[in-house]
């Protein structure tokens, strides 16, 4: 487990906005790690962990990208029934607030990382050490 930075990235709810934004990344020779897109009805807010901080936010200021960054966890967790409830339950018995998880899952038998956000990312980092 370790922390990272997430960027929140702020698109125009329309076909090809993801598109042209990890494009940018790619030239940019960024690898995305991790990432969440969320929507509204005009707008999309896409969270994500990249490979290169400096890089994407070079990035993103030259295509006048609106974004935020945060410290988030990246948490390795076995692929198996009860993983995460085990994560949220030993942060919730330090009353850590978990703000929002997202990751993917990969083949069994092999771990998949997540990305927490939380309240107090040091805290946490206590906990789950």
């Amino acid at each position: 487990m370790k922390a990272a930075t997430q960027f929140s990235v702020m698109l125009p709810n329309k076909p090809g906005e993801l598109g042209k934004l990890c494009r940018r990344l790619a030239r940019a020779k960024v690898n995305i790690v991790a990432i969440s897109v969320a929507e509204t009805t005009e707008q999309g807010v896409v969270r994500m962990v990249v490979d290169g901080v400096t890089a994407t936010r070079d990035a993103l200021k030259k295509s006048k990208l609106s974004f935020v960054t945060a410290r988030v966890l990246l948490v390795d967790l076995p692929n198996e029934p009860g993983a995460l409830a085990e994560v949220a339950g030993a942060l919730a018995a330090k009353k850590v607030n978990v703000q929002f998880v997202y990751g993917s899952t990969v083949r069994a038998g092999e771990e998949v990382t997540v990305v927490v956000g939380v309240d107090d990312v040091d805290a946490a980092k206590k906990v789950l050490s």
